[in-house]
């Protein structure tokens, strides 16, 4: 199939929670939710995502369990990465039920408070 030949509606991956704005995966999410793939459950959830963000130049902050939060996941892990758009981003990693499968997920209305969370969670790390 010639590059003409492909369908220009074809979906192309987006990031779960995403707004209009913001509709595309960006690459660096891209690359941290590729180096998650691999993740089968065997591992510590929270090790996992902590060496994906430190490979990705970025931070894990924190991590809770995901009940009555997000229907769908297990945990959420919090992280804070480069973004081409602003200096850093807060992001999720979102653990599922059964606990095998990692996503990244931008914050969404009902992921709000905890974006609002960890921006003071990091104002006072940085006062210390």
């Amino acid at each position: 199939m010639i590059a003409s030949e492909l369908a220009v509606d074809s979906p192309l991956p987006t990031l779960g929670g995403t707004d209009v704005g913001d509709a595309f995966l960006p690459m660096d999410l891209l690359e941290l939710e590729l180096s998650l793939e691999s993740y089968d459950g065997d591992a510590n959830f929270c090790d996992a995502v902590r060496m994906a963000a430190r490979r990705s130049g970025g931070e894990f902050l924190f991590d809770l369990p995901a009940e009555g939060l997000l229907d769908d996941c297990k945990r959420i892990a919090v992280l804070r990465i480069p973004s081409a758009s602003s200096d850093m981003r807060i992001v999720l990693a979102v653990l599922d039920h059964n606990g095998t499968d990692i996503r990244m997920e931008s914050p969404a209305p009902e992921t709000a408070h905890i974006v609002q969370f960890a921006d003071a969670f990091i104002e006072v790390l940085e006062r210390f």
